[in-house]
């Protein structure tokens, strides 16, 4: 038995990207900061503030959901999977993209809070 699975909780660095495919396929994709706090170990030594950086898919009705909702500052909760994909480059260089499909998200900014909460249809959720 093996598992795939990610929870993130971060703010939309800027506004998505949402593109509609043949026969009404909707697709958007963002990138989510994920910040760790800076800490101070027990020696005095100073560890900075560490954020990264998510690629997040969204497809379907959820993709629907972050074109409509959605906005770079944006805090959200994502739950998903890890997925990479591999591509050449146009020098021929085999370049690696790791991206989280996305199966859930909500909204927790204040301005949108309860706006949309959306699971992927078919894996326990309903729009």
């Amino acid at each position: 038995m093996s598992v795939n699975k990610v929870i993130l909780v971060g703010n939309v660095g800027k506004e998505p990207d949402v593109r509609h495919l043949d026969r009404n396929v909707v697709v958007a994709n963002l990138v989510l900061a994920t910040t760790e706090r800076s800490y101070t170990l027990q020696n005095g030594t100073q560890v900075p503030e560490r954020t990264e950086w998510h690629n997040i898919v969204f497809w379907g009705g959820l993709a629907d959901l972050v074109e409509r909702y959605v906005h770079k500052g944006d805090r959200i909760y994502v739950e998903g999977k890890i997925r990479t994909n591999t591509y050449e480059d146009q020098n021929g260089i085999r370049r690696y993209r790791t991206e989280i499909l996305a199966e859930t998200m909500e909204m927790l900014s204040s301005r949108t809070a309860g706006a949309a909460t959306a699971d992927v249809p078919g894996q326990g959720g309903a729009f």
